[in-house]
């Protein structure tokens, strides 16, 4: 079961390509799941829709933390509240997103077709998994949930509650979806597709698109050139919004990512016919993820280096922070903490360089760590 992944600028037309491409698939004899926020009216055998739901998933959520907490809560003289009092707080549709994703995952379709939001926010929903994971393994360390069973008898010598069960068995439960949503995302069966109109913004937005995607070491399948205008229009203002248009469209074509090209239709599209005519043709096997490598150079150099594949990025926009057994990575608006790899643990960084989108990280064996050959 494979997962295709759809974004891009807003209004370039992502969800109405994830609908022609989710119908497609089906009138081809796959079973197809259509993930969207939008309704649609498309309808087809092997044709099913997911909707996301924040509010419930929100009210259900908190419903469920305010219960386990119920101890803590009551010994302040909190007031819990009622279902029919809850409305959805903004910043719960990324979850319910991730949980639909999640779901989507589970299902006995031969492919999903999620419609996530406008780049920069599925960039940052796409990251979002492995950051709060990040952060629950810090902030709630998981080695220190053996110091739980002292904490009845501190309570008692305290006289107020201690932290319960509760806080690490949440932190557990959410650990374990996050890493489930993750693990989806980051499956090599999973695709993304990036749907843009060419104009002045079209190369940035790939640009942004590559990058974000390549720091969460992700890598993008396809792009969509939508709603190109017909070259050679005797009328003089179609002919030059076309002639502009198709000079982006070359600058588009030179990208290394598969490039389909949809027509525009003169109109918005109507019904199921139209949709199947911007349906985009499949790309095939999906693009492989370009691997973070570490080369071993202690023979020639003394080091050893660490290459992470940045397309596009540029060396005025790139931060290295080695933080523990961390390297914390900014390229422009994209910031990861990546674990190191267990032999650069035993190293120091002695530099870095940039060299045609290949970020190499030298690191130098520390004699006190690095274990020592007879």
């Amino acid at each position: 079961m494979g997962i295709m992944l759809v974004t891009g600028p807003g209004g370039a037309g992502r969800t109405t390509l994830a609908a022609a491409t989710a119908l497609s698939e089906a009138r081809a004899g796959r079973r197809v799941l259509l993930v969207s926020e939008e309704e649609t009216t498309v309808s087809d055998g092997n044709l099913r829709f997911l909707r996301p739901r924040p509010g419930s998933d929100f009210r259900r959520e908190f419903l469920d933390l305010q219960a386990r907490s119920s101890a803590a809560l009551d010994f302040l003289g909190a007031a819990p509240f009622e279902e029919a009092e809850l409305t959805e707080l903004p910043g719960s549709r990324p979850f319910a997103l991730l949980r639909a994703l999640r779901d989507a995952a589970a299902g006995d379709h031969d492919l999903a077709v999620v419609d996530l939001p406008p780049l920069p926010e599925a960039l940052a929903l796409l990251a979002l998994p492995g950051q709060l994971r990040r952060y629950l393994r810090r902030l709630l360390p998981p080695e220190r949930q053996a110091a739980r069973a002292l904490r009845p008898m501190l309570a008692q010598l305290a006289g107020v509650p201690m932290p319960a069960q509760w806080l690490y068995g949440t932190a557990a439960r959410w650990e374990d979806e996050l890493a489930a949503v993750q693990a989806v995302i980051e499956d090599p069966s999973t695709t993304v597709r990036l749907v843009l109109e060419p104009g002045p913004a079209a190369a940035r937005a790939l640009r942004d698109a590559r990058l974000g995607l390549a720091v969460q070491r992700l890598s993008l399948d396809a792009v969509v050139a939508n709603r190109i205008l017909p070259a050679g229009s005797g009328d003089p203002w179609l002919a030059g919004l076309a002639a502009d248009q198709h000079e982006h469209l070359a600058e588009l074509r030179t990208a290394a990512v598969a490039l389909h090209e949809l027509p525009h239709l003169g109109r918005a599209p109507r019904g199921a016919e139209d949709l199947v005519r911007l349906a985009p043709a499949r790309t095939g096997d999906p693009v492989p993820v370009p691997e973070w490598a570490v080369e071993d150079r202690r023979e020639q150099d003394g080091v050893l280096v660490w290459h992470i594949p940045l397309p596009g990025a540029v060396k005025e926009e790139l931060s290295l922070v080695r933080r523990g057994d961390e390297l914390l990575l900014t390229v422009g608006a994209f910031r990861r903490g990546v674990p190191l790899p267990g032999a650069l643990r035993r190293c120091t960084v002695t530099g870095a360089g940039l060299v045609d989108g290949d970020l190499r990280v030298r690191f130098t064996p520390d004699p006190g760590l690095w274990p020592r050959t007879p």
